[in-house]
């Protein structure tokens, strides 16, 4: 099973703009962020709520082109389209996470400190 992404050249900045104005999807790029380049299980984020409700919001940033995510058996791994994004908006996704690294408003994905790679 293969899910549909957009190509690099069809995402838009207002899709982005508005997916990434959620905090909970926020706090799934900051996590992905952190783990730059590691492909994570969508149970990594179940400290953000239901699986229902974790599947929406996982589903709203892959079809705005913010992650990809790979079926593999029955798990989802889930990556952040740093690439694409940074070709199409340069900079907006490393200003993006350096505002939500320090935000205590945002909700809080596993039980350790977040590190941004650089």
């Amino acid at each position: 099973m293969t899910l549909p992404h957009p190509t690099a050249d069809q995402i838009s900045l207002p899709n982005v703009l508005a997916v990434l104005g959620d905090p909970t999807r926020l706090a799934i790029v900051r996590y992905l962020a952190s783990k730059e380049g590691v492909p994570l299980n969508c149970s990594q984020f179940l400290d953000l709520g239901s699986k229902t409700n974790l599947s929406y919001h996982l589903a709203k940033l892959r079809e705005a082109g913010v992650t990809r995510a790979e079926v593999v058996g029955t798990s989802r791994l889930i990556t952040l389209r740093r690439d694409d994004l940074d070709r199409r908006f340069p900079g907006l996704l490393d200003s993006v996470i350096a505002a939500a690294v320090d935000d205590t408003a945002l909700p809080v994905v596993g039980a350790h400190e977040i590190k941004i790679h650089a």
